[in-house]
């Protein structure tokens, strides 16, 4: 649960000996614990920069009736497809991963190439709404087809030796510790997030939030080449409300999905204008 994440939030500032910080700042799925922090307890999170993942606002009450077809909806185009948050809350989904017959070193470079702005074919733009017709415009990472699992999506876009050795963001030595620590442990702990986010009893507490917003500063930041900012159709327009002292959009130029990590200096001087404004 989110308020969880808050909690233990707010258990780490008091365990470094604090009794709030200057900014909180999530990146992806980070993104939205540092929302929350930040619109629960602003005493605490005095500012919060975002990541990747806009925040559109607590979600309205919902009643027990309402069914979101757009699963149905996918899996019937002419080219069947499914949405990968769902695909992750599957228990195949960790299997898929962890015994990938390219191994799981390929395929988490695969993956990061994929999702980068190395990618050349990583061209957002917003959609028009949360309709099977235009999720399916989403690349295969994000909306797949409706029989493949990650690891076979991303295998067909896997880096050439040399893209791999011109990879400065990531070397091939740095990611080793990566794809060695999931090959002792597997993806399952990381997965359990998909699984609370896509069932609706864990987010129905958040709607006693509903109408509240960020008070407190706030900034985005998401690399021009990321996809993150408009998977959600409609949340990017809905941040400006739901951050009532929004300072700024941030679109870094050269960036994908790995924003900090593909322009780290670009990242920090956007970070440190915003805590020093």
């Amino acid at each position: 649960r989110l308020l969880n994440l808050v909690r233990d939030t707010l258990g780490l500032v008091s365990a470094l000996g604090h009794r709030s910080i200057a900014a909180v700042v999530g990146h992806d799925f980070g993104s939205p614990v540092a929302a929350w922090c930040s619109l629960i307890r602003p005493d605490v999170f005095r500012s919060v920069a975002l990541m990747s993942a806009p925040f559109a606002g607590p979600p309205a009450p919902e009643s027990g009736d309402t069914v979101d077809r757009i699963h149905d909806d996918l899996a019937a185009l002419d080219r069947p497809r499914k949405h990968y948050q769902w695909y992750y809350s599957t228990r195949e989904a960790a299997g898929d991963m962890r015994d990938c017959p390219q191994g799981v070193h390929a395929f988490l470079r695969a993956y990061y190439h994929y999702k980068s702005a190395d990618w050349k074919q990583n061209q957002p733009f917003p959609l028009k709404a949360w309709v099977a017709a235009e999720m399916a415009r989403l690349p295969a990472y994000y909306v797949m087809d409706l029989g493949k699992g990650m690891a076979q999506t991303v295998a067909p876009q896997m880096p050439s030796a040399g893209e791999i050795a011109a990879c400065k963001w990531l070397p091939d030595d740095e990611l080793r510790v990566y794809s060695t620590e999931y090959e002792r442990t597997g993806f399952q702990g990381g997965l359990q997030w998909y699984r609370c986010r896509t069932g609706r009893k864990h987010n129905a507490e958040l709607d006693v939030y509903s109408g509240r917003a960020i008070d407190v500063p706030s900034c985005f930041i998401a690399g021009k080449s990321d996809w993150g900012a408009y998977q959600r159709p409609g949340d990017l327009e809905k941040m400006r409300d739901a951050c009532t002292q929004l300072t700024g959009i941030h679109f870094v130029e050269g960036a994908g999905h790995w924003v900090q990590q593909e322009r780290p200096e670009e990242v920090s001087r956007l970070l440190l204008e915003f805590l020093q404004r």
